[in-house]
């Protein structure tokens, strides 16, 4: 029941959108580009449609004109009504097609044969006219007056309502080369205008149905494509709310930027939530070390506050015992922090490089000439300079750790023993000493915060059981590692290994 509230009022925090979502205005702009280029192509089509039909009717004008004065063009006079009708219908000419039937003329009507229709189309209205702009022949009841004397390409034009192609052409005589009449041609584009229309409709209809499949489409499409920024989205939006939560990026199968960006954000996550731990774990083991030297100092001043300032004695060991654990606090502080750093390797010194035989033979001089009566020995294996992948301070301090506690720990035997080498293209340091040693069962706790072997002999040696902890930290953050091997009451062997850069190993200098 409290997982269920849990959940539901994680739901009911869930951070709204402060617009459209990403979905939708995916969905909108590949629509309105669908319906764009969608709406350009349909202009272009019908633009390009009626241009080509206009052109096609204005071409069969033309011909079906300059068929007919052709015709009209063998009379040697000007043009009468039977003239005309026996030179646009050639009748008493055989007929050898069989195609058609005599032209029939019933007063000023010509009854086009279907010869002279096929000059045209169905629509066309042939006028003849004398050199007085007299009609003395027409293919339709429809008569109409000679609209100009001169040359007329075919033009559109309205009369009487009707809308269509007009063409003049002045006929002369092949014989005289004299003017002998006029051809005029009226060709209805009603048929044209039905066309236009049923094409413009057609192109709505399916520049609509084009907008209603596409914004469909672009949702679906936008809402699987963007599918893994939505659950990136709750991902994110979860971890703010609860930044504790263990919750990350489900895999991506589909092997492109989305599943790298998946695979990035986990691994940046992952490494946040380290982060956070090594902070809390930081936070909790410096208040657990703290709380005892903080305690012997807290009672030490109270005895003094109550009665111990006024003896000499008293007062000279509760000051000495504060002083005491104040260092050790100091102490403490900072191995602390050098702890927290080695655990931040990766992000401040991923790019650092050290020079191997140099930093371990000033450390070994250190440490011979701080510990006199200790015996230190060198074995370097080492033919030629060696670069590690390590920050020079660092490698310093791992040096530094395990040769103090070697010398720390020692007993009656004071010596210890360094050795360098290259093992399998790794580096490795050992350091040998002769002292207590480790039991088997405690060689892997050793290496855990506080932990100390002997907590009685490790508090009269200064120790805070940090420092084989930071050891371990800054070789595993250098992708080295570090071993230790031990026999009770014959002494320990800690090994280091850390990559090298092969590519700069270097020649000694002479």
């Amino acid at each position: 029941m409290s997982s269920q509230s849990n959940n539901l009022t994680a739901t009911n925090e869930k951070r709204e959108l402060k617009g459209p979502s990403l979905t939708a205005k995916w969905a909108f702009a590949s629509s309105f580009f669908i319906f764009v280029v969608f709406t350009i192509f349909a202009v272009i089509t019908y633009k390009s449609s009626i241009n080509l039909i206009v052109a096609n009717e204005r071409k069969s004008l033309k011909e079906t004109m300059t068929e007919i004065t052709s015709r009209l063009a063998d009379a040697d006079q000007e043009l009468t009504s039977e003239t005309a009708y026996r030179l646009v219908s050639k009748a008493g000419e055989e007929d050898t097609s069989g195609n058609y039937e005599r032209a029939v003329l019933e007063g000023k009507t010509l009854k086009i044969d279907p010869y002279i229709s096929d000059l045209g189309q169905e629509e066309m209205h042939l006028y003849i006219y004398n050199l007085d702009r007299t009609l003395i022949l027409n293919t339709e009841s429809l008569e109409i007056e000679l609209t100009q004397l001169d040359r007329k390409d075919p033009t559109i034009t309205t009369i009487d309502g009707l809308t269509g192609f007009l063409a003049v052409e002045p006929v002369y005589s092949k014989v005289t080369g004299e003017k002998v009449g006029y051809c005029q041609t009226f060709t209805e584009l009603s048929a044209f205008y039905e066309i236009r229309s049923r094409l413009l409709l057609t192109l709505i209809v399916l520049e609509v149905v084009s907008l209603i499949l596409s914004s469909v489409l672009g949702y679906f499409l936008s809402t699987y494509f963007l599918k893994p920024l939505k659950v990136l989205r709750d991902t994110m939006d979860t971890i703010r709310r609860d930044p504790l939560s263990d919750v990350q990026m489900p895999e991506i199968g589909t092997n492109d930027e989305l599943a790298d960006l998946s695979e990035i954000f986990n691994e940046v996550l992952e490494r946040i939530r380290v982060y956070m731990e090594l902070q809390q774990q930081f936070v909790e083991d410096v208040s657990h070390e703290l709380r005892t030297p903080v305690a012997i100092m807290e009672g030490h001043l109270s005895m003094l506050q109550r009665w111990g300032k006024d003896d000499p004695a008293i007062l000279e060991e509760g000051l000495s015992a504060s002083v005491q654990e104040l260092s050790r606090m100091k102490t403490l502080v900072q191995e602390m922090l050098d702890l927290s750093r080695a655990e931040q390797v990766e992000a401040h010194y991923s790019h650092e490089v050290t020079n191997a035989k140099e930093v371990t033979h000033q450390v070994y001089n250190n440490f011979v000439m701080l510990y006199p009566e200790f015996t230190f020995t060198l074995d370097d294996d080492l033919t030629e300079e060696v670069q590690l992948k390590i920050y020079r301070n660092h490698f310093e301090q791992l040096i530094i750790i395990i040769l103090d506690n070697a010398v720390k720990y020692s007993t009656d035997r004071k010596e210890v023993r360094l050795s360098i080498q290259l093992i399998n293209g790794k580096f490795e340091i050992s350091v040998q000493d002769f002292g207590e040693g480790i039991p088997q069962e405690d060689l892997e706790r050793v290496f855990h915060r506080f932990y100390r072997v002997d907590k009685a002999r490790a508090r009269t040696k200064g120790g805070n059981g940090l420092g084989l902890s930071i050891a371990k930290q800054l070789a595993t953050s250098y992708k080295g590692r570090i071993v230790a091997e031990s026999v009770v009451g014959q002494g320990t062997i800690f090994r280091i290994y850390l990559p090298i850069v092969t590519e700069k190993i270097l020649p000694l200098a002479e």
